[in-house]
């Protein structure tokens, strides 16, 4: 069997570890946690001090709308991986997943100067 982060194509081996400490993450980690209701889910998530984006898997929309509604993320994505992202989409996280946006709108904001010019008194 191949090691645990080799890669076959888009396929990638995943390695399980019962506990992960921030300073042994050198790759993707992707957090795995029993819960009983939706409720408790949700407070796991809002518990964490990240909040970049979620993937909640639900075929109801109640769901889908009310986990937009309340978890404390950047993006909430509903049927895929929270690391899902189109190029034209806002991007960014809460607490501490960083500050700002990045995306088409962020950009042009960015790049973007503000000026005025006042004319008084001048008929056009």
């Amino acid at each position: 069997m191949p090691p645990a982060g080799s890669r076959s194509g888009w396929t990638k081996r995943l390695a399980l570890a019962p506990r992960c400490s921030p300073a042994e993450r050198g790759t993707e980690v992707v957090t795995l946690a029993p819960v009983d209701t939706t409720d408790e889910a949700f407070a796991l998530v809002n518990a964490s001090r990240f909040g970049l984006q979620a993937g909640v898997f639900t075929h109801d929309l109640r769901t889908a709308f009310r986990a937009h509604r309340e978890l404390e993320v950047g993006a909430v994505i509903v049927g895929d991986v929270p690391s899902y992202r189109a190029d034209q989409m806002p991007y960014g996280g809460f607490k501490d997943s960083g500050v700002g946006r990045e995306g088409v709108r962020a950009a042009m904001e960015d790049l973007t100067v503000e000026r005025v010019l006042v004319l008084t008194g001048i008929p056009l």
